[in-house]
């Protein structure tokens, strides 16, 4: 165990500070259902911004990150579009402003805006309750395995067994860890709410920003002196039919790590990540902690600012990170110890293993912070958001509508402990970071998309059509990882996606449409661009005044320009790092166009409020 003692003195400091975080919060929080589960709609868009960040800085992304970074070079930057990190694009760009214009707590809540009350209504509501329970219970396992894996490595368990009365398989020791460090999280987070999780995410985060300066500057210190030896490509950021990297006269255990990953021919991985990623992003924010966000700001124009704001805090300070400990871990791969004893190498232990090993006494414990944090931001705001289904929607609206205050705040406790519960067994069966990944985002998420992309676009899609779409598509990502065990869940994806729409499209097709009223409503108030030809006609009946969204052309660009400077704010620090100058000053060139466009073609035409 390499932990000095100024290194345990900070992770103590930290720990401590989060708890006085919840403490502080705790009053306000139980003041009233929207104080505990959206800060009262009072917290700055900026502060949101930062605290979004921070939960997307999560360690089991960022253990990925690194991972496929030291693999594939800064052409790994296009592999996070598996999420699709550009949905915070389409937020910013028009997005974030229509959902936040529906004015409710929950995504499940905003169902009621689209489909009304009745009793059709009520299928799309518990369609989409179990659906983000089912997506922030994988988040919260897929985060705790990363943080045990992390923290593994500093406190091996053989350091710990001595004084513990049970004995830990040695495959479960990641998860022993898991479970400790979890309580922390819950603790902050059960007592506070949203202005917990905000105040707690702004430390954090800022702990997380001076650790990523401190490896991007010391990567380059060391590589100033040395030369990175990599394949040739490795260090282009563009790609042909093929990746064409072969680590065969420098690792030739990497090759066999590639083939394993299945992202060949890369080309056509691509434009399915690629595709799904645009419908994925069009269909809206899942249900999860940054629809929670959204929702918690002041207003629509303030909701667009904090989405923009996640690219310009998170992205630099977490390609620093990624790129400078990648770096460091090539330059001196044989010291990190990565292969068991058949010779296997766990990628996924690069980032833990290069902090043990190049991080000195001080800077060891800051940075073990900063990746703490990582965990506890997104692991508070995953945790927050099945809270709110849980109580909103699951509590408030079936069990006992007239709750009082002391009830509900019983019910947010018990809450939280259920799902954290549920998560750690949840993780106990995960085999590792990449597979829940995989599953979360190719597969779960597929059955997402064609309900939720039609719901905004397509004024016939009811609340049958809803439910149908989201339960075909639920339960395909379900199977098929079951049918198809050795398939990687993204080339499966156009199947669920052709499923769920069908399902979507015939449940609508078949049976009544909503009521007039609710989509003269919801049209009027969210004001959404695509096919509501039918309800703007009905609408300008009525109402003379009435101005019909024209702006898809203009939310279009913003969204092309938007994900050109998204992708070269990326790049810019890995450039940087990796002393490829010229790369990184076109990168900042083609970031400066983008932010003059997106200036003069977003900020300025944003509502007022």
């Amino acid at each position: 165990m390499k932990l000095g003692i100024w290194d345990v003195f900070v992770i103590l400091l930290y720990l401590f500070a989060i708890l006085l975080i919840g403490l502080f919060t705790r009053k306000k929080a139980a003041s009233s259902k929207e104080d505990y589960m959206m800060g009262g709609n009072k917290i700055p868009w900026w502060m949101l911004g930062i605290s979004n960040a921070s939960g997307m800085f999560d360690i089991s992304g960022t253990i990925w990150m690194v991972s496929i970074m030291f693999i594939y070079g800064v052409k790994s930057i296009w592999l996070p579009w598996l999420w699709p990190v550009f949905n915070q694009v389409f937020l910013f760009a028009y997005l974030a402003v229509w959902l936040r214009r529906s004015n409710v707590s929950t995504g499940a809540e905003w169902m009621f805006t689209r489909f009304g009350k009745g009793k059709d209504a009520r299928r799309s509501h518990f369609i989409i309750v179990a659906f983000a329970l089912l997506s922030c219970l994988g988040f919260l396992a897929y985060g705790f395995i990363g943080l045990g894996k992390f923290i593994e490595i500093f406190i091996p368990f053989s350091s710990v067994a001595p004084f513990l009365p049970f004995s830990v398989s040695s495959q479960f020791v990641p998860h022993f860890y898991g479970i400790i460090f979890t309580l922390f999280a819950v603790f902050y987070t059960i007592l506070g709410g949203m202005s917990s999780i905000v105040w707690a995410d702004i430390l954090q985060f800022s702990m997380m920003t001076l650790a990523c300066l401190l490896i991007g500057i010391m990567a380059i210190s060391h590589l100033d002196e040395q030369q990175l030896i990599v394949p040739e490509g490795w260090k282009n950021l563009f790609f042909s039919f093929r990746m064409e990297l072969d680590w065969g006269k420098i690792m030739p255990e990497v090759n066999k790590k590639m083939a394993a990953d299945h992202f060949e021919p890369f080309s056509i991985f691509f434009s399915l990540m690629f595709a799904k990623g645009i419908l994925s992003s069009i269909a809206g924010p899942v249900p999860n902690y940054d629809m929670q966000k959204l929702l918690s700001s002041k207003n629509p124009r303030e909701a667009a600012l904090s989405s923009m704001f996640v690219n310009i805090v998170l992205l630099p300070a977490r390609y620093l990170m990624i790129s400078g400990f990648t770096v460091l871990a090539l330059l001196y791969f044989d010291k990190l110890q990565l292969a068991d004893a058949n010779g296997n190498i766990d990628y996924e232990k690069i980032l833990p293993a290069a902090i043990q090993e190049f991080a000195p006494a001080g800077l060891l414990g800051l940075l073990i912070v900063g990746l703490l944090s990582a965990f506890m931001g997104t692991f508070a705001g995953t945790l927050n958001a099945a809270q709110a289904y849980l109580v909103n929607d699951v509590y408030l609206k079936s069990i006992k509508p007239h709750a009082n205050k002391s009830e509900i705040s019983m019910m947010n406790y018990l809450s939280g402990i259920f799902v954290v519960l549920l998560s750690i067994l949840l993780g106990l069966f995960a085999k590792d970071v990449n597979s829940v990944l995989q599953w979360i985002v190719g597969a779960l998420f597929g059955g997402f998309i064609a309900s939720n992309v039609l719901k905004w676009h397509w004024w016939r899609l009811n609340s049958n059509g809803y439910f149908a779409g989201m339960l075909s598509g639920i339960l395909a990502a379900m199977m098929f990882p079951f049918l198809f065990p050795t398939i990687v869940p993204l080339y499966y994806f156009p199947l669920i996606l052709i499923i769920s729409a069908c399902s979507a499209i015939l449940g609508s097709l078949l049976t009544p449409p909503t009521e007039q009223t609710v989509l003269v409503n919801f049209y009027m108030q969210v004001k959404p661009w695509g096919w509501w030809e039918p309800i703007d006609k009905l609408v300008k009946s009525t109402e003379v005044n009435f101005e019909s969204n024209k702006d898809f052309k203009k939310d279009l660009s913003n969204v092309v320009v938007g994900i050109i400077a998204q992708t070269a704010i990326s790049v810019l620090p890995v450039f940087l790092v990796i002393m490829e100058y010229r790369n990184a000053f076109l990168s900042a060139f083609i970031l400066g166009i983008s932010i003059v466009f997106l200036w003069r073609n977003w900020y300025k035409k944003l509502p007022a409020s």
